[in-house]
Order: structure tokens, then C-alpha cells, then sequence
């Protein structure tokens, strides 16, 4: 492993910023550290860089613990959200900068910079300042001084968080990229959760100081661990029900649950596992659709059942186009997947069944 926290804790007086984090990342992987603003993910960065000094725990990296290494001995490349160039120097100095508190000879220096250049892009801008420089150009700036001394470690502090979306997504593009080339072990903060879906190889997702789960973009997608995450990560519409003899229902909608206690639950299920059809006779629930919201290729729409329940659902212009769909029209619907969510910190029995998936005679309409 590249990097292990085990049991990490950081409190400043009062205040508990993190909590008995364990995480793992292997050589060469890309991982994101993702929680809402406040949350202790970065506090947590700032830990595995020596910034901050844990309360409790570990931190090992490459086999070593550093909890008492000094940060200038990590071989760790740190990314700020400000960027942090300095102001006097141009791109090219910025980016040698470390290289010279370092001691490398002038044509090592040279020769690094010159490679840096070329690699992150910024060739024909190394006499430039920081000031002349666009906000991806900086951050590609930052980047390149903190990859300078090869480092073992990278990490990024909400590396685009200060740049307009477009530049936002090219420079995910190029991060990704880059990571692909270098292979260099990297973990970068966000509370941007496309951002960290589309990067990263896998997400560590962290709220109120505390480690909710880990997983690739599709795990923790399609298998959240807690309601926390179903609702964090994308959409997903939750429902009470009351389950009685494996039945639970909501409303006039029922949803089997094997294995699952009489009483309360928590029902998720994502936009994309609501169907609707303009044939009323085709699903089992009848619903109007109240509301069309334009998203690009996709639409959002919501869908009242005679309850008064509100069901959000997704589907693309072709598809409602077909369907002859519009604003006010009766409906046909059924929910084809739904999962049971534990409620925030808390874990469902593993003999429980988690996800459920209709029978095929009834997901079919028949």
C-alpha cells in the first residue's frame, strides 16, 4: 500500500474534525477524498501531509509511519486551492522553486523544469507571472511544482475549485491524463461529486469527521452503504414505508422485502429504475405527470401518485418524445429496482438482503 490511515483522529479544542478514519491506497492509484464543505476531508489531507498533526492513529506511507516525520521529509507534492504561487517569480522559477530549497544541481533543475513544461502543457509560458496566467494555466503551474522533486505522494486540496466549469472539466480530462502517464499515487479533495465519479479510481466519502464508505464510483452508485451516502452521491428518491408479513407499502405502492422485520423502513431508488409509459394500462400505478425539467440530453421529470407522493424519474428526449409525454398527462408507472437503506452511521445485518430487483413478469408489465 501506498498510503494507510488506520484510526486517524483530529480534534481542535471542542471541535471533533475527524474520527476513527481507516482508509487504503494502493501504488499508482487516484483516489478522491469526498464529503460535503466541513465535513473533515480536508483536515484529513492535511494529516497525511504533516500540516496537521493527528490527535490519535496512524499514517503510513510506502511501510513508514510518519505521524512524527516532518513535512519536508515526506516526499509528499501538495496542491493548494489558492494555488499559492508566488507572485514575484515567473512559471518557471515557481515550478524550480522546490527544487533549489532541495539543493539539485542547475542542470538538473533545468532539465526537470524543461520536462515539466512540456509535460503539464505550459511551454512558451515560463517567463510569464502568475498574474498573466488563466486559472487552469496556474493550477497546472502548482501542479508541476509540486511534481517537481518526484515525489511519492501527490495530493490536491480542491485542486478546481477556483476555475469556471468548462475549465473545471478540461482540467479533469487532463488530470486524469496526466495521472495515466505518471502513475503517481494521488488523492485530491473535492465536494463535487461528478468530479470525483468521473476521476477517480476509487472514492473515500467522509462527513462530520467520520468515514461513511469506500468504493469505486459504481460501488458506492449503486451499492450505497447508508442513506447519507444513496442521497449524497446522485439522486435517489427515498420513501417511508411500513413493512407487515414481507410486504412493504407506501401509499398505494408495494414493494416485496424478503427477510425484512415488520415496521419502518427507509426505501431508495434511483431516478433511472422508475418507469412511466403514456399506456395506462401497461404498469401497475396510475400517476400525472406534473413537471419536465431540461438537462441536456436528459430529462428530469416528477410524477404525483393519487397519495400525493412526488416520484422523480429520468429518461432522454427520444424517450419521452415516443412515449408522447407532456406536463399534466395520466401515466402509467412502476419502480423496477429499489434497496433498503440503513440510516445514517449505521450498517444493515449482513443476512438481510440489501437490493431488490421486480420479477421479470411483473418489471415487464405483465
Amino acid at each position: 500500500m501506498s498510503i494507510v490511515v488506520r484510526n486517524i483522529g483530529k480534534q481542535f479544542g471542542d471541535v471533533v474534525a475527524a474520527k476513527d478514519v481507516n482508509f487504503e491506497i494502493r501504488e499508482g492509484e487516484l483516489v478522491a477524498l469526498l464529503g460535503p464543505s466541513g465535513g473533515g476531508k480536508t483536515t484529513v489531507l492535511r494529516m497525511i501531509a504533516g500540516l496537521e498533526m493527528p490527535s490519535e492513529g496512524d499514517i503510513i506511507i510506502r511501510g513508514q509511519r510518519v505521524n512524527d516525520v516532518p513535512v519536508q521529509k515526506r516526499n509528499i507534492g501538495f496542491v493548494f486551492q489558492n494555488y499559492a504561487l508566488f507572485k514575484t517569480m515567473s512559471v518557471a522559477k515557481n515550478i524550480a522553486f522546490g527544487l533549489k530549497i532541495k539543493k539539485w544541481s542547475k542542470a538538473d533543475i533545468e532539465s526537470r523544469v524543461a520536462e515539466l513544461l512540456e509535460l503539464l502543457e505550459l511551454r512558451g509560458l515560463e517567463k510569464r507571472y502568475p498574474h498573466q496566467l488563466s486559472g487552469g494555466q496556474r493550477q497546472r503551474v502548482a501542479i508541476a511544482r509540486a511534481l517537481a522533486p518526484k515525489p511519492s505522494v501527490l495530493l490536491l486540496d480542491e485542486p478546481f475549485g477556483a476555475v469556471d466549469a468548462k475549465i473545471r472539466q478540461e482540467l479533469r480530462e487532463w488530470l486524469t491524463r496526466l495521472h495515466h502517464d505518471l502513475n503517481v499515487t494521488t488523492l485530491f479533495v473535492t465536494h463535487d461529486q461528478e468530479e470525483a465519479m468521473e476521476v477517480s479510481n476509487r472514492i473515500v466519502i467522509i462527513a462530520k469527521g467520520r468515514l461513511e464508505q469506500i468504493g469505486t464510483p459504481r460501488e458506492v452508485y449503486e451499492q450505497p452503504k447508508n442513506e447519507f451516502v444513496a442521497r449524497f452521491i446522485g439522486v435517489m428518491n427515498v420513501v417511508e414505508a411500513e413493512v407487515k408479513n414481507g410486504m412493504g407499502r407506501v401509499g398505494e405502492m408495494e414493494f416485496p422485502l424478503v427477510n425484512v422485520p415488520d415496521g419502518p423502513a427507509r426505501l431508495g431508488f434511483r431516478p433511472y429504475a422508475v418507469q412511466i409509459s403514456s399506456d395506462l394500462t401497461q404498469f401497475r400505478y396510475r400517476a400525472v405527470l406534473r413537471r419536465t425539467f431540461f438537462l441536456g440530453i436528459m430529462l428530469r421529470v416528477e410524477v404525483e401518485l393519487a397519495s400525493g407522493l412526488i416520484i422523480r424519474a429520468r429518461m432522454t428526449k427520444e424517450e419521452y418524445a415516443t412515449l408522447g409525454l407532456r406536463d399534466e398527462l395520466e401515466v402509467s408507472m412502476q419502480i423496477r429496482q429499489y434497496r433498503l437503506l440503513a440510516t445514517d452511521g449505521t450498517s444493515l445485518a449482513p443476512e438481510v438482503p440489501v437490493s431488490y430487483q421486480l420479477p421479470p413478469h411483473i418489471a415487464e408489465g405483465i
